[in-house]
């Protein structure tokens, strides 16, 4: 039997959603609290990775359990293990070839900022104080959903055997007292979130004009593009599937 494990997680604490060596990392964590469940090591394969620091609100892994019975309950007893900024919403079965990373049509990214002080939302979103024209925002945000290629929000040494990503969402929207940049798109580059908020974020302050931001895009050159927004602003908001 394959199943699809539903999650999230605040990813402060994290050196990203992937296991890695050596580093306390998500997929790793919720593979220990498996093993202890069910006795046995059980392989967890994700539908998208996310960085150190970055949060999910919804995140999934499939794993194989052919010798174990997989109940409802257990998401439960996963849950009593696993520390409490790592939560399993769900656990359901799935066709035996069905992959959380491969069948996934579209993945949608929120990055949060706020320019007032607040200390409840420093791990949260990031602390912007500065001016910003968010009609220029907004534009800067619309101009992005005419291009496929972009290489120049993507960091280098990467495995990716291509730059090219189809935007279906991109916008700005007034959340309570922050502005949440709203991206959706069928794949996303190692960084290309950020890059993309760091660097619009120059256009809101007037250091760089849309035609500017164009020619950033067009030149598919990464040194081109500001990739300085920080992870903790950032949340996988919704990985989709095909119903």
């Amino acid at each position: 039997m394959r199943y699809l494990l539903e999650v999230a997680y605040k990813g402060t604490r994290y050196a990203g959603s992937q296991a890695q060596s050596n580093a306390h990392t998500i997929q790793s964590n919720i593979e220990d609290a498996l093993a202890v469940i069910y006795r046995q090591p059980v392989a967890l394969t994700g539908s998208s990775r996310t960085d150190a620091g970055v949060h999910a609100r919804q995140n999934f892994y499939h794993f194989d359990a052919p010798d174990i019975a997989v109940e409802n309950k257990h998401v439960y007893n996963l849950n009593a293990i696993l520390p409490n900024d790592i939560v399993i919403k769900n656990i359901k079965p799935v066709e035996p070839d069905f992959h959380a990373r491969f069948l996934a049509t579209s993945r949608l990214y929120h990055y949060h900022i706020y320019q007032q002080p607040n200390p409840f939302r420093q791990e949260l979103a990031l602390y912007y104080p500065f001016t910003l024209d968010f009609g220029k925002l907004q534009e800067a945000a619309i101009v992005l959903m005419v291009y496929e290629d972009f290489t120049s929000f993507s960091k280098r040494n990467t495995q990716a055997h291509t730059r090219l990503c189809h935007i279906m969402q991109s916008q700005w929207v007034m959340e309570g007292d922050e502005w949440v940049y709203q991206v959706r798109a069928n794949r996303f580059l190692r960084g290309m979130v950020r890059a993309l908020v760091a660097t619009m974020l120059q256009v809101g302050r007037g250091k760089i004009t849309i035609a500017q931001f164009r020619k950033i895009i067009e030149g598919k050159d990464c040194t081109l593009a500001d990739f300085s927004a920080p992870p903790h602003g950032l949340y996988l908001q919704q990985v989709s599937y095909l119903a």
